[in-house]
């Protein structure tokens, strides 16, 4: 994608093409207008498209080509936060609303895979939490008793149990989250965007949208090309968002995250090391993540931007840590390099925003993007129908906001994630 091999590694490599578009080309009138083909764009333009609404998608660049094709397709419930922080945050309404939203929001996800035989590799056998110390245990302990009183499948496993799922004794335990699994992330999208086509949704990549002008109560977004002439508009740019509606972008963080894949491994080394194909991540600040792909490359990633002097530093860290972790893995080496931004919002939770008359758009995913982004877009879509009140949605309506000296923390933790992982920093 832009000839670009570290944007997104290993997902192009192996994901199916994506559905044919081209760029907008003359005037088209829509009901909807979609800014932004990732997985709350398109899940929302196919969830319109269903619904007999006339859908047009710009994507400035190509289907995925933001956070849903460069994450690591850990396919999680909830946020960041404890549920009870949740709540105290937003208030019992808002905060049950969203904790029940995104508690089932891996099932969704795989409902849609389903529904519309989408090629991407889904593993439905839950994830892992792993504790680093007693301070890790505490937090997975933690979790699995506020989450397990709302009756979720998660539970806590101790170091051993951990260790036989891992194929590693390194971790002082784990959350076991049944909810969860994995997915190749790229190929989800592009399968979305599939369906939203079949479905009747026009998508034209290619496309960044230029300007927006209201006459009446129609929207106009002009783009290099065209125009589209819209009465309701979703943005679903998130974190890679810009003008005209550079809110999203705004009011988060960028944390860079890079992923490393190995070769495909043996048969014998693929049946010791995650035979049950759980999707991996731990507690640390600096933290990693472990999983496998369907052909048994091992994906191993962090915090920290494969650019600079951080290509390097990150790529040795990355050897020397699997071989700590996984001492039979002879000689790593990695076929595949790539990384991306995660935006993280002030609270670690998600917005609902009304930009403007009839524009809306939900952001801040602090790594979480694909069950969030696919219910989120699911609700954007059926805001726009009438079908849910601005008052029956999972979050309050706010204005945007700045985080505090963006651009010093952005450096920071991309410099921070650097010094770590040249100290040798793990476990």
């Amino acid at each position: 994608m832009q000839n670009d091999p570290l944007s997104h590694g290993l997902w192009e490599m192996t994901a199916p093409p994506a559905p044919p578009t081209s760029p907008l080309k003359g005037e088209i009138r829509a009901d909807v207008a979609v800014v932004g083909c990732g997985y709350t764009g398109l899940a929302a333009a196919l969830r319109l498209a269903k619904a007999g609404a006339k859908v047009v998608a710009l994507e400035a660049v190509e289907i995925g080509f933001g956070g849903a094709g460069r994450n690591v397709g850990l396919v999680n419930a909830g946020m960041w936060l404890q549920p009870r922080e949740i709540v105290k945050t937003l208030g019992p309404d808002y905060g049950e609303r969203i904790l029940s939203l995104l508690g089932e929001a891996p099932a969704e996800v795989f409902k849609l895979i389903d529904a519309h035989a989408i090629d991407c590799e889904p593993v439905r056998n839950g994830t892992l939490h792993c504790a680093v110390g007693r301070s890790g245990v505490a937090e997975i302990e933690e979790r699995a008793e506020q989450w397990g009183e709302r009756g979720a499948p998660v539970r806590a496993l101790t170091a051993a149990e951990t260790a036989a799922r891992i194929g590693a004794d390194v971790y002082a335990g784990s959350l076991l989250d049944m909810r969860a699994g994995t997915i190749q992330p790229l190929a989800y999208a592009r399968g979305l965007g599939r369906a939203a086509i079949a479905a009747g949704a026009a998508i034209h990549t290619q496309s960044p949208v230029r300007s927006a002008e209201r006459t009446g109560k129609v929207w106009t977004l002009t783009t290099d090309g065209g125009t589209v002439a819209a009465d309701w508009i979703a943005v679903a740019t998130d974190v890679y968002g810009g003008a005209p509606w550079p809110q999203g972008r705004r009011e988060q963080i960028r944390l860079p995250y890079f992923s490393f894949a190995t070769r495909p491994l043996s048969a014998d080394l693929q049946a010791s090391i995650l035979p049950g194909r759980e999707g991996c991540w731990d507690t640390k600040l600096v933290l990693s993540s472990f999983r496998f792909d369907r052909a048994g490359r091992l994906l191993f990633g962090s915090v920290g931007a494969l650019r600079g002097t951080g290509l390097a530093v990150h790529r040795a860290w990355a050897k020397r840590a699997l071989a700590k972790m996984f001492p039979r893995i002879e000689n790593v080496e990695f076929e595949a390099q790539w990384y991306g931004m995660i935006g993280m919002t002030d609270d670690a939770l998600p917005r609902f925003h009304r930009l403007a008359p009839n524009v809306v758009t939900f952001c801040g995913y602090n790594g979480r993007g694909i069950g969030p982004g696919t219910v989120f877009g699911r609700v954007l879509a059926d805001h726009i129908l009438g079908k849910v009140n601005e008052s029956d949605l999972p979050l309050p309506v706010t204005e945007p906001d700045s985080p505090a000296l963006p651009a010093l923390k952005e450096a920071y933790y991309e410099a921070g994630a650097q010094i770590a992982h040249a100290a040798g920093a793990w476990l």
